[in-house]
């Protein structure tokens, strides 16, 4: 399985870029984030003309997340096993290929003074508690999406500059922490110990060409489907061009079980 994330940071605006790169990476599953999409507007024949199936949860606000399959998609359940709760448009779960797939999108926080920060804390809870519960739905797990979370500070450009902010603060990597400890492997650091590669840069400043960003875009699985992962690569190819994402897409190699 071919196996990515991507924060797509609005399909409407960048439906030709994605479907582009779909083509030239062919993913067996992709998992979409910030879609800004409702249900009904999200392109599933556009993604259908290509092979895959699709499920998407979105009201058409900031958030919106998406799984798209070409080797099925079965069982998609939409927010936390609701499809209307307090959390927003920001979780969904479907099974391909024997594969409990999760595309999520955690709360930006925005500062550590703000009422968002908690509510980022709570969600991620939320996230632990959902996980724990729906553990014994298929074996292999995979919980894929853009987390606003660097793990550690391998995972920013300069410690120094996040000192105080919120996506490297100790409660945030604490919450991660507690989703990992339920079985689950950051599998980017299976295959890459080194700092400084990044999969989110600010559009301010000349950040992506000068080098400052974070990695937040993650893709955890169950240990023992991140045993059979045989590669994990960060397209910053697909952050270059015409009115990019601010994201770019993380892509994982899953040798047959």
């Amino acid at each position: 399985m071919r196996l990515a994330t991507w924060n797509v940071n609005s399909l409407g605006a960048r439906l030709d870029r994605v479907i582009e790169w779909v083509e030239m990476k062919q993913p067996d599953v992709l998992c979409m984030q910030e879609t800004k999409q409702t249900d009904e507007a999200f392109p599933t024949d556009a993604f259908a003309a290509l092979g895959y199936e699709s499920a998407h949860h979105g009201d058409g606000r900031w958030n919106g997340v998406a799984i798209v399959s070409r080797v099925g998609l079965a069982d998609p359940v939409a927010g936390f096993s609701a499809p209307e709760d307090e959390y927003g448009s920001r979780i969904i779960a479907a099974t391909c290929d024997g594969v409990r797939v999760h595309s999520v999108y955690v709360p930006n926080g925005r500062s550590l003074d703000s009422e968002h920060y908690g509510f980022k804390l709570a969600w991620l809870a939320r996230l632990a508690t959902y996980l724990g519960e729906n553990r014994d739905i298929a074996p292999d797990v995979a919980v894929c999406g853009d987390f606003n979370i660097a793990p550690d500070d391998r995972d920013v450009w300069d410690p120094a500059q996040f000192v105080g902010v919120t996506h490297t603060s100790e409660a945030e990597r604490a919450a991660l922490a507690a989703v990992l400890a339920l079985g689950f492997e950051d599998v980017w650091r299976r295959h890459h110990d080194e700092g400084g590669v990044f999969s989110w840069w600010d559009y301010r400043a000349g950040d992506f060409h000068q080098g400052r960003g974070m990695r937040i875009d993650l893709v955890l699985l169950t240990q023992a489907l991140a045993a059979r992962s045989t590669s994990v690569l960060i397209d910053r190819d697909a952050r270059k061009g015409k009115k990019p994402s601010d994201h770019a897409p993380v892509v994982v190699e899953i040798a047959a079980g």
